[in-house]
């Protein structure tokens, strides 16, 4: 067996693993070793359908270290006006890249694809070559890193949750761009980004929208991509953070939250005549929103349980269906919501969101611990929260990163650290003081900040009363 020695062992090279590594060698001087069951880094990105694309703009993805993309404005199309966003071959491209020119050419970094992490053993770790079946054991002076705690689960991966006849037509989105018999319509299953993504893809490739089906159990909140913007757009994403900060501050109950929310323009409906239930960070422009609008025959009847070969079985009744029917599964829940556990442990990290995206949450958490030697300090600067799901989530999310931002403003180093951090949103603010919309954003906040916490509190208490 061999044997290496380091200082940190990062399991998984996916989005929060990359960041976190990019982030701890330009801070100090350890050594990483890196293990992924993959060939490539980028995680999930390997496994992604051909058509997704960043929800979020390019400028904020990634790691601090280097850019993706060009930081340029599209001009055409449905993201027209807002900051590229790259595809998910880009992305595996740049990942890769980072690891080769960043990382292993930092000489701070080993890369070994294509392996399992197997677990520790006596106090030592290992993994284990998917091609040789070689075992190696790693001696950590420091932490093992956990870069998969919140990995996400992606439909080209993932069992869905119901059984299929054989004689039924049921594809990935992986799958759906490889289709060679037409279809006589198409069922779309699932609610989230994926979802979107497929339907959008589907309309966009001359799909009518009366041949598509869309079976979505709960209906999602979905956020504006005009405000979800930054550099020479910020002063849009600053509004936004402004006038969540005083909703959280005047909101009188998890309802009433989301009610300003929306009248304010920050969270938008899918579906304007429908309330909805679910929350999962999608981020659509006005133009992507009324292309999926076109899709009206939306089945509302719970969850899928079944498919056969002539109906689609599902909680609150059934659908007809015929092997001529392309369904496709989005029923992939994305990212992972495991109990939240301390980020900082002896001997261990687990990274989790702070805040998002999960890149800076982990590109944050490295500079900590670079910067800081006691794991209660480090904890208190971390506080963990998972990705919501629901409004009452959005409310604990909320609140923990407002927490972890009031605890960053009282760290000089951090103030310094975020102002020049690549994947932060708030990139630009600096060279916006002097726009009024800026202006007006960072009075609002310095006004409802404190209050919006307390608030929180309160309706976090709230919410946990009523479901007890």
């Amino acid at each position: 067996m061999k044997t290496v020695k380091t200082d940190y062992l990062v399991v998984g090279a996916g989005a929060s693993g990359m960041a976190f590594t990019d982030t701890l060698i330009d801070e100090s001087d350890a050594d990483v070793v890196m293990v992924d069951r993959r060939a490539n880094p980028g995680g999930h990105w390997n496994d992604a359908y051909p058509f997704v694309r960043l929800h979020q703009p390019s400028a904020v993805y990634g790691v601090n270290s280097r850019q993706l993309g060009n930081d340029t404005i599209d001009e055409v199309g449905p993201n027209e006006g807002f900051y590229e966003r790259a595809t998910g071959a880009e992305i595996c491209g740049y990942y890769r890249r980072v690891l080769d020119e960043e990382l292993l050419g930092s000489g701070q970094v080993r890369f070994f694809g294509m392996s399992n992490y197997i677990g520790p053993n006596a106090g030592r770790y290992r993994f284990e070559s998917r091609l040789t079946g070689e075992t190696t054991e790693v001696q950590v002076r420091r932490r093992i890193v956990d870069a998969t705690y919140v990995e996400s689960s992606i439909p080209a991966t993932h069992t869905p949750p119901f059984e299929a006849d054989p004689d039924v037509r049921l594809v990935t989105p992986n799958e759906l761009v490889e289709l060679t018999d037409p279809a006589e319509g198409f069922t779309v299953i699932g609610a989230g980004k994926t979802s979107m993504d497929t339907c959008g893809w589907l309309l966009n490739h001359g799909v009518p929208p009366a041949e598509i089906r869309w079976i979505r159990p709960h209906d999602p909140w979905t956020l504006p991509r005009r405000h979800m913007q930054t550099l020479e757009l910020v002063p849009w994403l600053m509004e936004w953070v402004s006038l969540r900060t005083e909703a959280a501050a005047k909101a009188e109950d998890v309802p009433d939250f989301f009610r300003r929310l929306e009248a304010s323009g920050l969270v938008v409906p899918l579906d304007p005549e429908i309330e909805p239930e679910t929350y999962r960070g999608a981020i659509l422009s006005q133009d992507e929103r009324n292309d999926l609008r076109q899709i009206r025959n939306v089945i509302r009847k719970g969850y899928v349980q079944r498919l056969d070969d002539d109906r689609i079985v599902l909680d609150d009744g059934t659908v007809p269906t015929d092997p001529q029917h392309v369904h496709v599964d989005c029923t992939a829940h994305g990212v992972k919501t495991p109990p939240t556990r301390p980020v900082f442990e002896p001997g261990r990290i687990a990274l989790q969101y702070i805040e998002t995206p999960v890149s800076f949450s982990a590109a944050i958490i490295a500079y900590i611990e670079a910067t800081r030697n006691d794991d209660a300090e480090k904890n208190r600067l971390c506080p963990p929260t998972s990705f919501p799901s629901d409004a009452e989530d959005m409310i604990r999310y909320t609140l923990v990163g407002q927490r972890a931002r009031a605890a960053w403003r009282e760290e000089p180093d951090i103030q310094d650290w975020l102002q020049h951090c690549r994947i932060g949103f708030v990139q630009g603010i600096d060279d916006h003081f002097d726009d009024p919309r800026m202006q007006d954003a960072l009075e609002r906040i310095d006004e409802h900040r404190e209050p919006a916490i307390a608030n929180l509190e309160r309706l976090k208490e709230l919410a946990e009363s009523s479901t007890s």
